[in-house]
């Protein structure tokens, strides 16, 4: 539910829609709200929430909806032809309340389909996404869940990544923000989970946590989520020692969150919407409505400039700009919201410029033991990875590579024959002017004069 690692933030986790459908969204009478309400108020008792301290950062109501629609419409117009985004997407939708049932057929179906297909091919972070979107809020898909297992089948894979980390010096199957989605299914769903293993390999400083220096945010929110729901988790017998290291956890991995808080992003624009879920849960942040508008500001902005154009994204931070966590997949409240709106999936005009094509030339290097250097030209527009297209085509010998296809777009697998290694930690970083991207290769766009790098590094 995140970038590659080729971002800043690191991690993997890794339809057709007709244009005219609407998704029909209309005002709630006061009768409705009050309803709504009285649930959420009711859901909030159950896992242990005070008023006050919940979810005080909401940022769309009835007159400011229109920073959202072009996030609900990146997802209703989007063509699910792969099926990393189905889950994602179909758990934002059934969580914020939004209906269309024309697309929450097909992405159930589509991930039912891939469940049938590759059960055992699903990572434990595939596999919990998939559980999360099936189980939102009360539904007919859920009897998928309890009939094939699949709780049971996430905890098989949850305790084979902590048997790798025992084996492999404390290094996971996959990552850890995809041990924490686990984590979270798990214990949200009634799975089973060790809490001796928990608060051995969950402590805040734990190196998977980290992408080689550099905290990464959106693992660190997935931490939180996943440790406070296990905090809450009354079937879980733990004594008052037990549960205050685990708000230890939770409170740590919070300040790291906020550590990373610039100019009102908490890491970048797409860890922001999960890093958001993190602290409405564990702290006071956004009970400074400066924080909270820097942040919605700051989140605006950047939907505006359309910066988060791929649907996956979209589903990641519209939760929280409508007062929602994962915490709510199991909670009378999900599903809810106070109010409805009229959305239009109009898309954009996309006529052909009659202009020609303008070309720059960009510099290329490929950064293993030593540097192999070339210089490239590519239409205006371009984007990181057509720079790596136009160096295979003049020495394939030097920079062939190979990608293979994500939710967030193409993630760079090998290099001149080297590929990346979760086992061993190491992954091919992208850096266009010394600095890594924080878009993937298929959506950084290149500006003449670059100077762009792939580099074989450890994390």
């Amino acid at each position: 539910m995140r970038p590659s690692r080729q971002l800043a933030l690191a991690g993997l986790l890794v339809f057709s829609l007709i244009p005219s459908q609407l998704c029909q969204m209309h005002a709630l009478t006061q009768v409705n709200k009050k309803k709504t309400e009285e649930q959420t108020t009711e859901s909030r008792k159950q896992t242990g929430l005070q008023a006050g301290t919940w979810k005080v950062c909401i940022g769309v109501n009835e007159t400011n909806f229109w920073h959202i629609e072009p996030l609900i419409n990146t997802m209703l117009n989007a063509k699910y032809t792969e099926r990393f985004q189905d889950a994602n997407v179909l758990l934002t939708f059934r969580l914020v309340g939004i209906k269309s049932q024309r697309l929450e057929q097909q992405l159930s179906g589509q991930i039912k389909e891939d469940i049938n297909s590759r059960e055992m091919e699903l990572t434990s972070g595939e596999l919990a996404v998939d559980i999360l979107a099936l189980g939102a809020c009360e539904n007919q898909d859920r009897e998928l869940i309890r009939g094939a297992h699949l709780v049971s089948k996430l905890g098989a894979k949850f305790q084979a990544e902590i048997q790798n980390m025992e084996a492999h010096s404390g290094n996971p199957l996959t990552n850890y923000y995809q041990l924490s989605l686990a984590l979270l299914a798990l214990c949200l769903f009634n799975g089973r989970y060790s809490i001796t293993s928990v608060t051995y390999y969950f402590t805040p400083e734990n190196k998977n946590y980290y992408f080689e220096d550099q905290f990464s945010v959106d693992t660190g929110a997935m931490a939180v989520l996943a440790l406070t729901c296990v905090r809450r988790d009354t079937q879980k017998k733990m004594n008052a020692n037990t549960k205050r290291k685990i708000s230890g956890y939770i409170a740590s991995l919070a300040n790291k969150i906020q550590a990373e808080g610039k100019q009102g992003l908490l890491g970048n624009i797409f860890s922001t919407g999960e890093a958001m879920q993190a602290l409405f849960v564990s702290s006071d942040y956004y009970k400074n409505e400066r924080n909270c508008r820097e942040t919605l500001r700051a989140v605006f902005d950047n939907i505006s400039q359309g910066v988060v154009y791929l649907p996956i994204a979209a589903a990641q931070i519209l939760p929280a700009l409508m007062g929602k966590t994962y915490l709510d997949v199991t909670s009378p409240s999900c599903g809810h919201n106070p109010v409805k709106f009229n959305v239009s999936t109009e898309k954009p005009d996309t006529a052909t410029p009659t202009t020609a094509p303008l070309y720059i030339l960009v510099k290329y290097s490929v950064q293993i033991n030593k540097t192999s250097h070339t210089e490239v030209t590519v239409r205006k527009g371009s984007v990181f990875l057509d720079v790596m297209k136009a160096a295979q085509e003049k020495n394939k010998t030097l920079f062939r590579f190979t990608v293979e296809e994500t939710s967030w777009g193409p993630f760079v697998t090998s290099v001149q024959g080297i590929s990346a290694s979760s086992k061993d930690r190491t992954y091919w970083k992208l850096l266009s002017n010394g600095q890594p991207l924080t878009q993937g290769a298929g959506s950084h766009v290149v500006q003449n004069g670059d100077n762009l790098e792939v580099r074989w590094s450890k994390y």
